[in-house]
């Protein structure tokens, strides 16, 4: 047996002794709206624990999404010990633009970091991504920001010709006489986005969006996954000196792959799972680097189910890796986390967060953001509509069907499984 092959070895049993003890703990599943139903539009949050052990959550609120300019990016802090939320507050917003998919990151040196865009003319294509940094965030409402920027997204010298060399597979697509009809008009939106826009200096370089929490990759580059939903596909904003200078990947041009997330594996290298918005099979799509995120293979199908809707995969400090998406191929009405301690060849273990039957009063339980907590317990934060004849009502007496929702559980209780 070699070198590497007992330090793989070693390390198979390492995780083995991990999973048989997380195994044995009792399982609990915690969970609450961090705010009361409302008619506004609540969705897209993120989770991340501060460094005294409180949790902040981010969203974005308004009378729509990138139609609606009163959008706002919201936070709500939950304090250590505490099981209440604070009132929802303010963390970002440009007056009369509509602000949207924020998410965060608290940096190891304690500070917190805070992206989202901003949309410039009502159209995500016209999506002006910013970024804040703030040491003094402890205290209530919204962090004090130290430092806000515009990240100005500028794609490499190959993002052309990526594009270009991709065209001819999407073509040989659209000309498939089984595609349905709908399919048809997206792919052939898709192909136009490509054809018109590659070569077009403003439209590459405006549009980026985030979704999944930044990445931070051997503890010293902060990679931030962003998606254009124009071209439909992904790229890369890395930073090897924290936000000074950026650099971006080849794009990862593929059949509608958007809102990328993306873990570490242990022979070094990247992979991502991204929403699926192209033709069928809906599946998650996925790609991997193995240069830090710079270049990105062949996207293909993976085997998890989507239906078109936000996912995140993260990895544990005991090797474990943890997946939360919607297990469908057509709705959002069932929600589920994933356990798997081979890198996600196999998903051996897995448990509902949520599950409707599926019809036209099922609810859509979407766009999770997932973290391993300091105690090793993880949490969740994702939005929560409901879709039934009766709902709550707000403080005006309108009908009130949307909030974000908190989950905390541990490993025993997935491995516990659906009862």
């Amino acid at each position: 047996m070699n070198h590497r092959t007992c330090l793989k070895t070693a390390a198979s049993l390492g995780l083995a002794a991990g999973v048989a003890a997380v195994a044995a703990d009792r399982p609990f599943l915690e969970s609450e709206l961090i705010f009361p139903y409302e008619v506004l539009h609540n969705h897209a949050s993120c989770i991340v624990e501060t460094p005294r052990g409180d949790l902040l959550v981010t969203w974005f609120r308004g009378s729509g999404e990138r139609t609606a300019d009163d959008v706002q990016i919201m936070g709500a802090r939950q304090r250590a010990g505490e099981s209440a939320w604070s009132p929802p507050f303010v963390m970002a917003d440009a007056p009369d633009f509509p602000d949207g998919n924020p998410c965060l990151f608290v940096a190891p040196d304690g500070r917190l970091w805070l992206f989202h865009t901003t949309i410039q003319a009502n159209t995500w294509e016209s999506a002006l991504l910013k970024y804040h940094v703030s040491t003094d965030y402890d205290g209530d409402g919204c962090p004090q920001w130290a430092d806000s920027r515009v990240l100005h997204v500028k794609p490499g010298g190959k993002f052309v010709e990526t594009v270009q060399r991709a065209l001819p597979q999407f073509e040989a697509l659209a000309a498939r006489s089984d595609l349905p009809p709908r399919t048809k008009a997206e792919v052939d939106a898709f192909l136009g986005a490509m054809r018109d826009h590659a070569d077009d200096k403003l439209y590459r370089r405006l549009g980026w969006m985030t979704r999944a929490h930044p990445f931070l990759l051997n503890g010293s580059r902060l990679i931030v996954p962003l998606y254009h939903d124009g071209f439909s596909f992904s790229l890369m904003a890395l930073t090897d000196d924290w936000g000074q200078t950026w650099q971006f990947s080849t794009p990862l041009v593929g059949a509608g792959n958007i809102q990328p997330s993306l873990v570490h594996r242990r022979d070094g290298s990247l992979y991502t799972l991204m929403r699926d918005n192209g033709p069928p099979p809906q599946r998650l799509l996925q790609s991997d680097s193995r240069d830090g995120g710079e270049t990105w293979s062949t996207v293909t199908d993976s085997d998890q189910p989507n239906p078109g809707s936000g996912a995140e995969i993260i990895g544990l400090r005991n090797g474990l890796w943890v997946l939360i998406n919607n297990d469908t191929e057509q709705g959002r009405h069932s929600l589920v986390v994933r356990l798997s301690d081979d890198e996600g060849k196999t998903w051996r273990w897995e448990r509902h967060l949520e599950r409707d039957a599926p019809g036209p009063e099922s609810g859509r339980y979407h766009y999770p953001s997932i973290i391993e907590a300091a105690d090793g317990t993880l949490h969740a934060s994702y939005s929560y509509h409901l879709h039934r004849s009766q709902l709550p009502k707000d403080l005006d007496g309108d009908p009130a069907a949307k909030s974000v929702k908190h989950a905390h559980f541990n490993l025993a209780w997935v491995m516990e499984g659906d009862l």
